[in-house]
């Protein structure tokens, strides 16, 4: 690599790495009453990153895998900066904000190719482990087969696909936890595969993001998305090894309720069920099978700010869970609105792992 492309890698991909993780405060920290109080915390990093992107015009051609991701990254995360920028100037509304923050993902994807580059596999490890000397060598080596990010017609705008992630460092020779993240209403698989990726290859899981079989998750009418969710999780035991002890269904919003749905069901095959920001009907509970959620461990996380399904509800779904034999964990987050909160990743990996005990 020539000097000169050194020096404006490094010019562009600070102001990149920052850009998105600024993106990423704004998707977590979403309020409709504080927006504009959490644009001002995250600040202008996309003025630099706006500013230094010209260094990528003049490239050498033997670098230009380099040159189109890191382009594809940019250009990805200045749109949805500039989309919540329009919102913030009074040009839009909330939905405006959540296709802004669409590009996150989209950014996130153009960029992991480069991962070879440590700037770059720093920012897709987890924060507390990225001075894991063992982790950063594991990743660090040449990628074992089968491993990487996969799509399985999940192409944006198709319905009943899948995108996974397997860790570079996956060997047959052990069982693997595996995590099955649904999307939110509005969203789709391989967008929320990235909600759940940087705990995934920090940690040592299977990831599996599936897209619903129509405009949202099956909550009403014929349940279509859990057969589809059955096939996929045949698909992916046939060419993996998957501890069967450790299958969580965990989702966001809709994808958390569906979770519900389709995880109480009694012939589920998901061993742990962890919802986020979900609602719950008490009938879901008298209408479950009794069998099944006797033990059944449940996370549910939810934030006392969420303007959508309010706290109160998953308080009542706690009570009702457990009531009925289920061992409960409950997280409340106090400054969390209706968004993903992507630090309880952690922690539920623990639990799924068996490393402490649910509380009720």
């Amino acid at each position: 690599m020539t000097d000169a492309v050194i020096d404006d890698i490094v010019a562009v991909l600070p102001s990149l790495l920052q850009t998105l993780e600024s993106l990423s405060f704004v998707a977590r920290n979403l309020n409709p009453a504080e927006f504009g109080n959490v644009m001002q915390i995250a600040g202008e990093p996309d003025e630099t990153l706006q500013a230094v992107k010209p260094r990528l015009a003049e490239w050498p051609e033997k670098f230009a895998h380099i040159k189109t991701a890191l382009e594809a990254s940019t250009d990805a995360a200045l749109a949805g900066y500039a989309g919540l920028r329009a919102v913030q100037n009074g040009e839009g509304d909330l939905v405006s904000v959540f296709r802004a923050l669409r590009y996150l993902p989209r950014a996130q994807e153009a960029l992991y190719p480069l991962t070879e580059l440590p700037p770059v596999s720093g920012f897709f490890i987890a924060p507390d482990l990225r001075e894991d000397a063992e982790l950063q060598a594991k990743l660090a080596a040449v990628p074992n087969d089968d491993t990487g990010i996969f799509h399985e017609g999940n192409e944006p705008g198709s319905s009943g696909g899948f995108s996974m992630y397997v860790p570079e460092y996956y060997t047959p020779d052990r069982a693997w936890p595996l995590v099955m993240a649904l999307h939110g209403g509005s969203g789709n698989g391989r967008g929320f595969l990235w909600s759940w990726l940087r705990d995934a290859r920090s940690r040592g899981a299977i990831l599996i993001a599936p897209t619903a079989t129509g405009q949202t998750w099956a909550l009403m009418g014929e349940d279509t998305d859990t057969p589809n969710l059955n096939r996929i999780l045949d698909q992916v035991q046939g060419r993996w090894n998957v501890d069967e002890t450790r299958l969580l269904l965990t989702g966001m919003s809709d994808g958390g309720t569906f979770s519900y749905v389709s995880g109480l069901d009694g012939a589920s095959r998901f061993t742990h069920l962890a919802p986020v920001a979900a609602t719950f009907h008490p009938l879901m509970a008298e209408m479950a099978d009794a069998e099944r959620l006797r033990g059944l461990p449940v996370f549910i996380t939810h934030g006392v700010l969420d303007w959508m399904f309010p706290v109160q509800t998953a308080r009542q779904t706690q009570g009702l869970l457990s009531a009925a034999g289920a061992r409960v964990t409950y997280r409340e987050i106090d400054d969390l609105s209706h968004c993903y909160p992507r630090e309880i990743n952690a922690e539920i990996l623990r639990w799924l792992n068996g490393e402490h005990a649910a509380d009720a």
